[in-house]
């Protein structure tokens, strides 16, 4: 059946041009395309065809190629009308049941095994986005010694999750005076959410009656209580995959574009603000210059936004707009579901 504003020829010489240019990532020439796709019209009529898809948007000259590249507007159109979405192959079902495994661990923790694997199994950047913790009610407290002048501190929380941060301190602080600040801290703020912590903390350590370096450590609390208690935002909220696997892919074999590639892990800003706005609109694919900023034109981003009770974030994938899309993007929605399963 053709496609709103194509014909039934266009519909099909464009589905062949997409998917031997994400096989090959070279342009697809009319007589290559005629070879490979029983299509039952010439190469001349292909070529005519392909020029009248130029015409319209979808394919474009690169250089003086004969051959035919797929625009942003093809991967769109192939995105919202012929992509079939199914589940990963039983393999790379495997792969993620072996590495993403239930666990008390750090948040931060989790995330980075997710964005790993799922930038291993699509070739592309893994990415993900810690979720917002406000809601969350606190169990628990651990202050742990790690040094002299720094203390690691462990937030036990009802959704099951650990998340740990460290605490500047002057001065050597001894063992017995961390044990007492700790149970201060567990009697006054535990069963609370982090946004009453945050908004109460000062009343709340204030008046606790301890000695002097008993109340120096409490004032670390109470003067950056915003930034201790507060959810991760910003740069240290975005996790990373390894770059080795996109650094593979021919798009970055040239200078200029593997600059960008790294122009691009750098900014973490960049990235934080792209997938924050993504958090409460689920599985969601932008492709080139569908992103807002301008710095991401030339890659597709595809994430889905995993939820519990209590949190929320973002787990996908970055890579060029030449991708497999029907498998990044049920690779990406499963790893989101059982990231769900992995934070109950």
């Amino acid at each position: 059946m053709a496609s709103v504003g194509l014909t039934e020829r266009e519909t099909r010489v464009l589905e062949a041009v997409i998917q031997m240019y994400v096989e090959t990532a070279e342009p697809a020439g009319s007589q290559t395309v005629a070879q490979r796709f029983p299509l039952g019209v010439s190469p001349a009529t292909i070529r005519s065809t392909m020029g009248e898809l130029e015409e319209k948007g979808y394919l474009y000259h690169p250089h003086t190629s004969a051959g035919r590249i797929p625009t942003d507007r093809a991967y769109r159109w192939y995105v919202d009308n012929h992509m079939r979405l199914s589940l990963p192959d039983p393999e790379h079902q495997r792969v993620l049941e072996a590495e993403l495994t239930p666990s008390r661990s750090a948040i931060e923790e989790i995330l980075r095994s997710a964005a790993q694997v799922l930038g291993l199994l699509t070739q592309e950047l893994g990415v993900a986005i810690a979720p917002v913790l406000d809601a969350v009610v606190l169990e628990r407290l651990e202050l742990v010694p790690v040094s002299s002048e720094r203390l690691l501190l462990v937030f036990h929380l009802r959704s099951g999750a650990v998340r740990t941060i460290f605490v500047q301190v002057a001065g050597c602080i001894e063992p017995e005076v961390v044990q007492r600040v700790s149970q201060t801290l567990n009697e006054r703020l535990a069963g609370l959410t982090l946004l009453q912590i945050r908004s109460t903390v000062v009343e709340r350590l204030r008046d606790a009656e301890r000695m002097p370096k008993e109340r120096q450590l409490l004032n670390v609390f109470i003067e950056e209580g915003d930034e201790i208690f507060g959810l991760p935002a910003g740069p240290d909220s975005v996790v990373l995959g390894s770059t080795q696997s996109i650094a593979g892919q021919p798009e970055f074999t040239t200078g200029g574009r593997i600059r960008d590639l790294l122009d691009l892990t750098d900014r973490r800003d960049l990235l934080g603000q792209a997938l924050s706005a993504r958090r409460d609109r689920g599985l969601t694919i932008t492709i080139g210059g569908e992103n807002p900023d301008p710095r991401l034109t030339g890659f597709t981003v595809v994430t889905s936004c995993y939820r519990t009770a209590d949190l929320s974030g973002v787990i996908g994938v970055i890579g060029p707009t030449r991708m497999p899309y029907d498998k990044i993007i049920g690779l990406v929605d499963h790893t989101s579901r059982m990231m769900e399963g992995l934070m109950e």
